[in-house]
């Protein structure tokens, strides 16, 4: 299936389940990137978990948002239980507007929902001769370092700054050696996952998909990328008035009530320190590039250099979509 297909499909399962036009046209094109740049984990493979938290009214799909304005440049959003899509959407067209006319914006976000890749807003910014920072928190995953048992979520960190060259530099990634995502998608497929990226609960390394859920994934770079799931925790949860540790609610496995996700966007032209900054940042690039490589090494990449080169390829390549998905999908689509 070709991606506009598939977009206008996406759509149409929104609107079922009793959103918006403009609200499942948001969606439809987020989890549709993902599936363009191969973030599979953060694309299709979560609609029936988007369309089951709906059913179940703990995402809703009418929210009314509460924005208050704090200064010229900072707002904070109280999403009112809204699909994470449209809630992060909201944030980044402020953050977006606020940052073009007044230097810089600050938007915080609480209860909110799971938002899929950060990349898409971050991507929006950046078009804007933007510098984006973006962060947001998620359920319970990670165990603190030397603790065998999970308290942080995997907590991804988003950077983009713009430069001159055909894609953007866009540096998107979890907190956890592999994201949750791509372990729930691995169990879905019955496939192994990588040895050394999560426990079982008896604290045992484990390549089950299954146990790593039961259990904790590990960090990035053990202490320190335990200490920046906490700060992002921090940052997107305690700082915006959302959940945060533990409180927060697993998507796939709680309904007990909303998730009450945080996020946190920070804004600002890529000129207010230099107006060069274009200049500087394309030197950089070329400077990397320029190295000496390792063997076997073709090309030194950048940040979102490979991810937006799929995406150019899959733009005029038919979408595949595992068969499990395809009856996912038939299934919303006669709610």
């Amino acid at each position: 299936m070709y991606y506009k297909d598939l977009s206008k499909l996406i759509y149409r399962i929104f609107k079922k389940h009793n959103l918006s036009s403009k609200d499942s046209k948001i969606c439809s094109d987020a989890i549709t990137q993902s599936e363009l740049v191969e973030a599979t984990s953060h694309g299709l493979s979560r609609l029936k978990m988007y369309c089951e938290r709906i059913n179940k009214k703990v995402i809703n799909p009418k929210p009314k948002f509460k924005i208050k304005k704090i200064s010229q440049s900072i707002y904070h959003i109280d999403a009112d239980k809204s699909i994470g899509f449209v809630a992060a959407q909201k944030a980044t067209d402020i953050a977006i507007k606020t940052a073009s006319s007044k230097g810089f914006g600050i938007i915080g976000v609480k209860n909110s929902g799971h938002y899929g890749a950060a990349s898409y807003y971050i991507n929006q910014a950046v078009k804007k001769n933007l510098i984006a920072l973006c962060f947001t928190n998620a359920p319970s995953a990670i165990a603190p370092y030397g603790s065998k048992k999970k308290m942080f979520g995997t907590n991804p960190i988003s950077f983009g700054a713009p430069t001159k060259f055909k894609y953007p530099f866009i540096f998107d990634s979890s907190m956890s050696i592999i994201n949750r995502g791509k372990i729930r998608l691995a169990a879905k497929q019955k496939k192994n996952i990588p040895y050394g990226v999560a426990l079982d609960k008896s604290g045992k390394i484990t390549t089950n998909p299954k146990k790593a859920l039961e259990g904790v994934q590990l960090p990035i770079a053990e202490f320190r990328g335990s200490g920046l799931a906490w700060m992002v925790d921090i940052l997107s949860g305690i700082f915006t008035g959302a959940a945060h540790g533990k409180s927060v609610r697993d998507p796939f496995d709680d309904f007990s009530g909303p998730q009450n996700v945080g996020h946190l966007f920070i804004f600002f032209k890529s000129n207010l320190f230099t107006n060069n900054f274009s200049k500087r940042m394309n030197e950089s690039i070329i400077n990397v590039k320029k190295l000496p490589k390792t063997k076997g090494t073709r090309e030194i990449f950048y940040p979102g250099q490979q991810k937006y080169m799929k995406y150019n390829k899959n733009l005029k390549k038919k979408i595949k979509i595992p068969n499990k998905i395809k009856i996912e999908i038939e299934k919303l689509l006669v709610k």
